[in-house]
């Protein structure tokens, strides 16, 4: 039976942005590790008799009676939705839902507080979170939640239908995961990648030591802002402004070369498929690392990343026990991948019976789905890694000023479409008040 998705999802695993667009409209969805789950739940349902439509991240109520009518099911792959910033979108989100007469599927969704999982921080969104789950399990058995800290929330709600599934990003390759360690101990030259929140300001340190003990050291930035600064430098308020996190061009890593920053998946992965380690604080960093092979650490440093970790039985510290002076080589030798490998088959189970429960297909069990999905990746040129201007080519470089001429000329000739019609307006309201007096005699 021909099934039609609609999922939430900034874009298709296959569109393809230019670092220059994908700035623009924002095509990474504020963070490239939002395009790891939701290409990972695009790929495990991409079965022959499914037709997977993302919403671009759109949500309007109003839009409720043409999705009833054009798809069978909402897929709603969702990060850390559950926290206090992001109330009013999961309230819009709510609207949306509670007006849908199709199922509802919520394909992992975790709570943010901090590592003890505080339950006081989250009181001021219960009644939002409530709603949208109550919406949710109206039109679904249950809710997919990605750890046992937003399962207790959830239950602490008063909500039965919860169900630990973790993250699709973590099953981007079905029942298979083998992590092992390439090297038996992490030498100075070991190609290292790191990942680091720029609000964690703890990481300084960390930053510093490892970009001087580490020669082939590589930041991977996940955030937007990130990748306007590499494409067109410092907001001109932050010109000149110097900071130990890497957050200006003034920092050595921007200033040797050492930034990669990727805008799909697929390029970010075989990237980081050529490295001995990756650690830091970005959890779908981390995951990016260990689907591609890698060995993967992460600093946990609130309850969205630490129930992840344990889940997935992820090699992980809570970041207030890394201490300033920690060494990569230290975590490479502590590292143990034994658990995440053979713990993985069985939540991938888990996973499969969520998706037959909420009558979804599942590509891994449907023929060669996965397979031909792996194969049209393989067959779609992907934009190569953002770098810093200072790094790229004359070529390149020559096309960011062309696309930001035509830019500038589109936007002006928008303004000047507008200032006409304004104009045209007040010349018809000008002359129309005479007419309409003479006519009215």
């Amino acid at each position: 039976m021909h099934q039609r998705i609609l999922m939430r999802a900034k874009k298709g695993p296959f569109d393809v942005r230019s670092p220059e667009e994908a700035f623009e409209g924002d095509w990474i969805g504020v963070n490239n590790g939002n395009l790891v789950f939701s290409h990972a739940a695009h790929k495990l349902l991409s079965t022959a008799t499914a037709e997977i439509t993302p919403t671009e991240f759109k949500v309007n109520p109003r839009d409720a009676d043409e999705i009833n009518e054009r798809y069978d099911v909402y897929v709603i792959p969702l990060a850390n939705a559950f926290r206090r910033s992001y109330a009013h979108r999961i309230e819009l989100m709510t609207r949306l839902v509670e007006r849908l007469r199709i199922p509802v599927v919520v394909l992992g969704v975790g709570a943010q507080t901090n590592l003890a999982g505080d339950r006081e921080y989250l009181r001021p969104i219960d009644d939002v979170v409530s709603r949208f789950v109550r919406a949710v399990l109206d039109r679904s058995p249950s809710i997919g939640v990605r750890g046992e800290i937003t399962e207790g929330y959830l239950r602490s709600l008063g909500f039965s239908a919860v169900d630990v599934i973790g993250c699709p990003s973590m099953f981007l390759h079905g029942d298979r995961l083998g992590v092992e360690k390439g090297k038996p101990t992490l030498e100075p030259d070991a190609r290292v990648a790191l990942t680091i929140s720029p609000y964690v300001k703890s990481m300084a340190k960390i930053i510093e030591s490892h970009h001087r003990r580490y020669p082939n050291l590589r930041y991977l930035p996940q955030d937007l802002k990130t990748l306007g600064i590499l494409l067109h430098g410092d907001d001109p308020a932050d010109r000149g402004k110097r900071s130990d996190i890497p957050i200006h061009t003034s920092h050595p890593l921007f200033t040797e070369d050492k930034v990669r920053m990727f805008l799909d998946p697929w390029t970010w992965m075989e990237y980081l498929s050529g490295f001995d380690f990756a650690f830091g604080t970005r959890i779908h960093g981390t995951i990016t690392a260990l689907v591609s092979g890698t060995p993967g650490y992460l600093f946990a440093h609130d309850s969205r990343t630490l129930e992840l970790a344990r889940y997935f039985d992820i090699p992980h510290r809570p970041m207030p026990e890394v201490p300033a002076d920690v060494d990569a080589a230290q975590l490479y030798a502590e590292a143990d991948y034994t658990a995440l490998n053979a713990g993985h088959r069985a939540r991938y189970e888990v996973m499969s019976a969520f998706l037959a429960r909420h009558d979804l297909g599942n590509a891994f069990t449907d023929g060669d789905s996965a397979a031909r999905f792996d194969e049209r990746v393989r067959a779609t040129t992907f934009p190569p890694a953002v770098r810093a201007a200072t790094a790229t080519d004359r070529e390149e470089l020559l096309t960011r000023i062309q696309w930001l001429r035509d830019q500038n000329a589109e936007l002006r000739a928008r303004v000047t479409a507008l200032e006409e019609q304004r104009l045209r307006t007040r010349v018809r309201r000008a002359v129309g008040a005479p007419v309409r007096r003479l006519l009215s005699r």
